[in-house]
């Protein structure tokens, strides 16, 4: 990383580059007082008192001590290359919305307050592409207002990682005391791939069965089920959804949008992993979905899950953003 002029290090940021991608050096001593270097790269968030704050794609704040600070330089938005497919992030974040929708939902200028019985975070909390319309404490007063009256928490879900996305709205929430309570990767891939499988696990896909609307043992696999006629009204909305079941061994959910079709809900019974299944899940649900024009694929995986986020990897999905679940704390 290139942050010197003459071979000289230089910072080259000021507080009027907040909002902006960075990348920074700071120096730290050890105990023996040699120094060390440590760079850092995100999105200038703050600088006050004294402290550079930066918020990498993750979603961590990283706070710096201004006299630390060695280098610093704007970076271009986002990296000039990604594997996968295209895609902006108000395109995407518009796609997974849709693929996941709420029972009832009200605009707050370019925000969407959404609400489904408090059926899972994604259905039940602002979607903010955009500007409110309005003073952001006075639009954090009317989110919480809209989901008290409907006796739900009120949850913000902000995103950081690409061009465009909501690093200075996660600081602000943040710093006015909203808990981050869960974070998740949003990968997207080629879809064509998924279906280009050994003949073992084709096999395996084959036996996959394919309905419109998920059954009684469909939503037992899946879990997190307090209401079931609820999830089934979320689960069955937006475009082209389809069920995939393996019956006593694995679930999934797609629903495809135009050129994409979004992976969900692929849960394999504990007994079955490391067998295969997942793939062949994903495999019927991709055939299903070239079937129907798509021609790239997204999911969803939480940053905490290890396991998933390795398998994804090895079938060629790539982290497009990420995205932050922010909770009022009651006062």
């Amino acid at each position: 990383m290139e942050f010197t002029a003459g071979g000289r290090l230089e910072i080259r940021i000021t507080p009027s580059d907040v909002g902006k991608r960075v990348s920074v050096r700071r120096v730290e001593r050890g105990l023996g007082g040699a120094p060390s270097f440590t760079d850092t790269v995100g999105v200038l968030t703050s600088w006050d008192t004294g402290v550079v704050t930066i918020t990498r794609r993750t979603g961590e704040r990283v706070r710096i001590a201004e006299s630390a600070l060695v280098a610093g330089k704007v970076v271009p938005a986002a990296p000039a290359r990604r594997r996968g497919p295209a895609a902006s992030f108000g395109e995407l974040a518009r796609v997974c919305a849709r693929a996941w929708p709420p029972l009832e939902s009200e605009p707050l200028g370019e925000w969407t307050l959404r609400a489904a019985g408090g059926f899972t975070r994604r259905a039940n909390s602002v979607l903010p592409l955009g500007d409110p319309g309005i003073p952001l404490g006075e639009a954090l007063a009317r989110v919480t207002s809209w989901y008290a009256r409907r006796g739900l928490p009120a949850y913000v879900q902000a995103a950081t990682g690409a061009e465009g996305t909501d690093e200075l709205l996660c600081a602000e929430l943040a710093d006015r005391g909203w808990d981050r309570e869960v974070s998740a990767e949003v990968r997207t891939g080629g879809l064509a791939a998924l279906a280009d499988v050994e003949d073992r696990v084709l096999a395996v896909a084959g036996e996959v069965r394919l309905t419109r609307a998920p059954d009684e043992e469909w939503l037992a696999r899946y879990g997190r089920v307090e209401d079931p006629q609820v999830a089934r009204r979320v689960l069955t909305a937006g475009p082209s959804v389809w069920f995939a079941a393996l019956p006593g061994r694995a679930i999934g959910r797609l629903a495809v949008d135009g050129r994409w079709a979004g992976f969900a809900a692929v849960e394999v019974d504990p007994e079955h992993r490391r067998q295969g299944h997942a793939r062949a899940v994903m495999a019927a649900l991709a055939l299903r979905a070239l079937e129907e024009g798509a021609s790239a694929a997204w999911l969803q995986v939480e940053g905490g899950n290890a396991a998933a986020r390795a398998l994804y990897e090895a079938m060629g999905f790539s982290v497009h953003h990420s995205y932050h679940h922010y909770r009022q704390v009651a006062a």
